[in-house]
């Protein structure tokens, strides 16, 4: 898993809704790394009580391929189109053979679509 943000469950939706992934991705017996640019939170989960592992990553930098490359992951989730644009090309120039999947719920434009339908009382289609 790539994150724009650590997961903190308690602060946002964003944060819940990775958390139930990772649960169940757990439930599945995946062995879960989760790898983000951004500076520690004191909110965000407690990644060695989930058996995570936490990786550090830096934007723009080419440390990322070698990382990816000797993890060699089979699924790659991206948990923002931000961090998919910045972090798939390098996932799939590394690791061609890895399932990369964008989690689409911080998409703010079908959220103010569904809003805009809703007021305006039609059904909302995608």
């Amino acid at each position: 898993m790539i994150g724009a943000v650590w997961p903190e469950p308690n602060s946002s939706a964003a944060g819940s809704r990775t958390l139930q992934l990772i649960e169940q991705f757990q439930k599945l017996n995946w062995k879960i790394t989760f790898a983000c640019a951004a500076a520690d939170s004191d909110f965000s989960i407690d990644f060695e009580k989930y058996g995570i592992d936490k990786i550090t990553i830096e934007l723009n930098n080419s440390s990322f391929d070698e990382f990816v490359k000797t993890l060699q992951p089979s699924i790659v989730l991206f948990d923002r189109f931000m961090i998919e644009e910045q972090f798939s090309w390098r996932v799939s120039e590394n690791c061609p053979d890895a399932l990369r999947v964008l989690d689409t719920i911080d998409l703010h434009c079908l959220r103010l679509a569904r809003q805009q339908a809703f007021k305006e009382k039609r059904h909302f289609t995608i």
